[in-house]
């Protein structure tokens, strides 16, 4: 596998190159060549960082969820709280009505 690419096999790839396209049509592929690597490059990067920021957004609306629930439990157990107070404010009145 190591005597795959030697100096000759190169040239003469190039040779056939030259042949086939003509000299004057080679830069214009290798620049083609080149935009294309660079265009999928930029649109492997914007994939990347789309799901990077799908994570992220997730990520916040599980904590605005969290947080959003979180109060909604602390304003029930403060009205279950009063509400208790409320009961047992009622029921010492009772008593002492009835005591009186």
């Amino acid at each position: 596998m190591g005597d795959l690419f030697q100096p000759w096999h190169i040239v003469i790839i190039v040779g056939l190159a030259i042949l086939l396209f003509g000299g004057k049509k080679l830069p214009e592929l290798g620049k083609g060549l080149g935009e294309g690597l660079r265009g999928f490059k930029e649109g492997m990067k914007g994939i990347g960082d789309s799901v990077a920021d799908v994570a992220d957004d997730e990520k916040k609306k599980r904590e605005e969820l969290e947080a959003k629930a979180y109060q909604e439990a602390k304003l029930a157990a403060e009205a279950k709280v009063a509400a208790e107070a409320r009961l047992a404010a009622e029921q010492k009145a009772e008593r002492e009505a009835v005591n009186r």
